[in-house]
């Protein structure tokens, strides 16, 4: 069997006889018309999508208010600070005040740009600026068109990528119709529009497209440098516009390693562009810690030196993914509030299995587990190849007539789809990192002549062969919501603050820009606490204890949902007031078992409590707002000794 180890650092040479030899010659065929193709695939699905929005929310025909309202929970966060920009008498001085944000989170001045990543905010926002489009697009439509043409590059990147596998267009095409049929399990863009994933998975699929091309047997020197600089500002835009970079790198880092320990290649210069991408995000976001010490750039250090070692940088920003990670491959059981959040969100369950019926039903996953099948035995059978031999002298070069051999850019998509589905399998909200890139692959499954002659060699052939290569409703908007929106922004002072639930605050900073106490962005531990301490409103603690902490975050109004306080849409265990009865340490409601640990509360809960409009809880907290879902109380400012509070 033939070792892969002649083509490292010599892509230059003949690699001898190849299945990959026995393709026609591509320059012969109409480039230009196939990439036509590409491109109106990409278009077709950026028109779907945005066709998908408008006719779901009747978008053109509500009020600006329902619009904003339509970005829910941290959409709504990250959507505000465009808005933010916008209003800013110049750009300056946007962005000064995004970096002293004073509104965002209450009694605290934050670097916006170095907690979160919204520079895609701001650069739209300029490019709204200097454009001359005010008259003719407003700019909510400019922000959602904008997310919704980054679905082209999505699906022109997957046409790539099968196309550079399979040699065939059609396999590229075939990828681009399988991602829009597959759209319920390859996006969420259409309304969840501000999404991190949603402006950074497309650069990622451009990347994997830049990486295939690279790997490719015989690219000439000057092809390698053009690529790899597009593989290293395809990296870089994807870590700049998603926070959870580094652990999707981490992935592929891994993916890189593993098939440089079996000899499939050796390429450094990967590994340079992810520590290079991963640096300069680094510096853009104000030497964010998270970046420095994630571990994603101790794994290629690591990597790179032949030497492992851990980095210890005392960071906390981070930590809880790791409990998380470690609760949910049962490492342990934990009461941790921050990680049973996620643990309980639908998003960071289990893959459902009504997935793969899903994907069945559009005749992708059966081309797609026959590709992944064959290509896996191949994988291993070169890899113990590779390993067993020292790829020189004449009776390893007699034997390529004769062997199967695989190459470096389709080793490369076949881990990247396992290990990638791996993490689809045990985190759902990942699936859009595998299901993107799984239409490519099953596409060049379908049309790639080296998969096609694999099978013949098989079947010992040794031929060359030619493969032909709903109505308007506006029922997701709230009116409640509405109502609610339109009573802060008339009826309470601008700088007014206020405390509830992160993702109803999110929307309160957009719709009427006063200010929060906590808020969906949640890696910073600081923030992490404090919003525990604010959901004690969902707890069962005593009204002065529920006050005491409010003031102490310098709330003025706390906003009370009805679908927290009594909620149904998760299990006993997992809906919020379970998880901070849990990390309080007290008994849950409902039938069922509690650990033994567990006592009685000594107060009722506060949401439900609060309603009696008896004392304390009327001495302490004045209503001011009402509708079928949502209550709004004003914090009494009480007089103490020798001091008193400021007036609301």
């Amino acid at each position: 069997m033939t070792a892969l180890r002649q083509r490292k650092g010599n892509r230059g040479k003949d690699p001898g006889p190849s299945v990959q030899n026995l393709k026609p010659d591509c320059t012969a065929e109409p480039r230009e018309r196939f990439a036509t193709v590409g491109i109106s695939l990409g278009l077709l699905c950026c028109i779907y999508v945005a066709t998908l929005h408008e006719n779901d929310l009747w978008f053109s025909n509500i009020k600006e208010v329902e619009r904003e309202i339509s970005f829910r929970t941290e959409c709504g966060l990250y959507y505000s600070y465009y808005k933010q920009m916008l209003k800013a008498p110049s750009i300056q001085q946007g962005l000064y005040e995004l970096i002293h944000d004073d509104t965002t989170e209450s009694k605290r001045t934050i670097n916006i740009l170095q907690r979160m990543n919204i520079y895609q905010e701001v650069f739209l926002s300029i490019l709204y600026r200097i454009l001359p489009i005010q008259t003719y697009l407003e700019p909510i439509y400019f922000y959602i068109y904008t997310v919704f043409a980054l679905q082209t590059v999505y699906v022109i990147a997957l046409f790539i990528t099968s196309w550079l596998l399979s040699d065939s267009w059609l396999a590229g095409a075939l990828s681009g119709v399988w991602y829009i049929l597959n759209r319920v399990d390859t996006t969420r863009v259409e309304f969840t529009i501000s999404l991190r994933e949603n402006w950074s998975i497309p650069f990622f699929a451009l990347q994997v497209a830049a990486i295939t091309c690279y790997l490719r047997p015989q690219l000439k020197p000057i092809h390698q440098r053009v690529v790899l600089w597009l593989v290293f500002v395809s990296t870089f835009c994807f870590c700049l516009t998603w926070q959870f970079n580094q652990f999707v790198l981490l992935v592929q880092a891994l993916i890189i390693f593993t098939l440089d320990c079996l000899d499939f290649l050796t390429v450094v210069s990967l590994y340079l562009m992810q520590v290079l991408s991963l640096l300069l995000v680094w510096l853009l976001q104000f030497c964010n810690s998270m970046i420095l010490g994630s571990l994603v750039l101790s794994f290629i250090v690591s990597a790179l030196f032949i030497k492992h070692f851990q980095k210890i940088l005392q960071l906390k920003s981070d930590e809880h993914i790791f409990k998380f990670i470690k609760a949910k491959f049962g490492f342990g059981a934990t009461r941790d509030f921050d990680a049973s959040l996620y643990l309980c969100e639908e998003a960071f369950g289990l893959l459902p299995l009504d997935t793969f019926e899903r994907l069945a039903g559009t005749v992708l996953l059966y081309p797609y587990l026959c590709t992944l099948s064959v290509l896996f035995i191949l994988l291993l059978l070169v890899a113990l190849s590779n390993l067993s031999t020292n790829g020189s002298g004449q009776a390893s070069r007699e034997k390529e007539d004769r062997t199967f051999r695989i190459r470096p850019d389709v080793a490369y998509n076949l881990l990247h789809t396992v290990f990638f589905g791996l993490l689809a399998f045990s985190t759902m909200r990942m699936k859009y990192l595998w299901t993107g890139h799984m239409c490519a692959f099953a596409a060049f499954g379908v049309c790639g002549k080296e998969v096609w002659s694999l099978y013949l060699r098989v079947l010992h052939c040794n031929t060359k062969t030619t493969v032909i290569s709903r109505s308007p409703s506006n029922s997701s908007l709230s009116f409640y919501t509405v109502e609610l929106m339109e009573w802060i922004r008339l009826k309470t002072p601008k700088r007014a603050v206020f405390a509830g639930s992160m993702q109803l605050l999110a929307g309160i900073k957009l719709c009427t820009e006063r200010i929060l106490t906590n808020h969906p962005h949640y890696e910073d531990q600081a923030l992490r606490e404090r919003t525990r301490q604010v959901y004690q409103i969902y707890a069962r603690q005593s009204a002065e204890e529920v006050h005491k902490v409010l003031c102490s975050v310098g709330a003025d109004y706390i906003v009370l949902e009805d679908s927290i306080c009594y909620e149904r849409r998760h299990s006993r265990g997992c809906r919020l007031r379970d998880l901070l009865d849990l990390a309080n340490g007290h008994i849950m409601d409902g039938p069922g078992e509690n650990e033994p640990d567990l006592i009685p509360a000594t107060h009722p809960r506060f949401c439900e409590a609060i309603k009696t409009d008896m004392p304390p809880y009327s001495t302490l907290f004045t209503r001011v707002f009402k509708n079928k879902t949502f209550n709004v109380y004003k914090l009494k400012k009480l007089k103490k000794k020798n001091k008193a509070e400021n007036g609301p």
